[in-house]
């Protein structure tokens, strides 16, 4: 990937592109729940490593400034384990159940988000952070309502995939059968 291939300022990138199009890509991923597209998960995880390739997460970090992972059960006892505090003491500090039950930021930015984007707490830090932005996850569409929909509007590496795919299956015609091949077009 050359440098002129980099994103780089992924905000201004994810604000500009949403100006213009977010209600086209909202509308393509509803769409794409209801068609059926072969190979749709392996074209998610080619654009995906193009994202990451494009994108640094470190010039943006929008993700712990702007939102709270959902936290398990074991990763609050992992975490907690890691600062040497108890499971209370760390809950008490700084986690909540939200109004569905599930453990969340109290605050944000997270609190281990260091100054330079990077997290404090990274080689513990919860699934659902290391996991994030799951586009590189398997069936794609599991994650188009509750997650894909509304991280387009915080991380830049979902909407560059969602841009992409839709670039692909929609503008490109490729309505039926994908493959990571056409990450490559």
């Amino acid at each position: 990937m050359s440098k002129k291939d980099q994103i780089r300022k992924p905000i201004d990138y994810m604000k500009s592109t949403l100006k213009k199009k977010k209600k086209t890509y909202i509308t393509f991923l509803r769409g794409v729940t209801h068609r059926k597209i072969r190979g749709l998960d392996n074209l998610a995880k080619a654009l995906h490593k193009q994202a990451f390739e494009r994108i640094d997460c470190l010039e943006c970090a929008n993700c712990c400034k702007t939102m709270s992972p959902t936290y398990k059960k074991a990763d609050v006892q992992r975490i907690s384990k890691h600062l040497g505090m108890s499971y209370q003491e760390y809950f008490d500090k700084y986690l909540y159940f939200d109004e569905t039950g599930d453990i969340m930021n109290k605050n944000v930015p997270c609190q281990f988000l260091k100054k330079d984007n990077k997290c404090s707490i990274y080689s513990v830090r919860p699934k659902d952070c290391s996991g994030f932005p799951h586009t590189q996850n398997t069936d794609f569409k599991l994650y188009v309502a509750g997650t894909h929909k509304q991280n387009i509007e915080y991380c830049p590496a979902t909407l560059y995939v969602v841009e992409r795919m839709h670039q692909i299956v929609i503008e490109k015609g490729k309505k039926r059968t994908v493959s990571a091949e056409d990450a490559k077009l």
